[in-house]
């Protein structure tokens, strides 16, 4: 979508068998090494430099529109979630998501126009070992100079997938 409001056409581009390969094979689970497309390269026969390019190109077509990752953070001990509204000025909110996203607990943290309620323009997602620690609330409120704040806590989390198109 542009800032406008318009979606970007990507034309009637049909993938080659390469960026094909390479698009099922990103659409999943990465590889958990320190070259992941160096994995892919491998099993695709291209060279790591080649995947990146493919990936690239279609990211600059509009075929792929982001690369993320799914956090499993109940893996490593995180069981406790929090969604938190922040209410912040909006010339202060690049410094105040700033301040809050140094927190390690933290790993959403995006402005959302307009704001929920009219007034809480700043979510944060953070995960705790035990319950979502008051103190730690109230210090992540000062580090961001935010007074204004409300608490969402997940009570069940749903099953988290890629997308796949092939």
């Amino acid at each position: 979508m542009t800032k406008q409001g318009v979606r970007k056409s990507v034309g009637t581009s049909v993938l080659s068998p390469q960026e094909a390969d390479v698009a099922r094979l990103i659409q999943g689970d990465i590889p958990l090494t320190g070259r992941p497309f160096q994995r892919i390269a491998e099993t695709t026969g291209l060279t790591e430099r080649e995947v990146l390019s493919l990936a690239g190109g279609l990211r600059e077509r509009g075929i792929i529109r982001k690369f993320a990752a799914i956090v499993r953070h109940q893996k490593v001990g995180y069981t406790h979630n929090v969604m938190v509204l922040w209410a912040v000025p909006p010339a202060h909110a690049e410094a105040a998501g700033k301040a809050l996203s140094s927190f390690e607990e933290v790993t959403h943290c995006y402005e959302r126009t307009p704001p929920f309620a009219g007034r809480y323009n700043l979510f944060t997602m953070a995960h705790f070992r035990n319950e979502a620690d008051e103190v730690l609330l109230r210090e992540m409120a000062a580090a961001a100079g935010v007074a204004d704040f409300r608490v969402l806590r997940s009570l069940e989390e749903f099953k988290k997938n890629s997308m796949e198109y092939f």
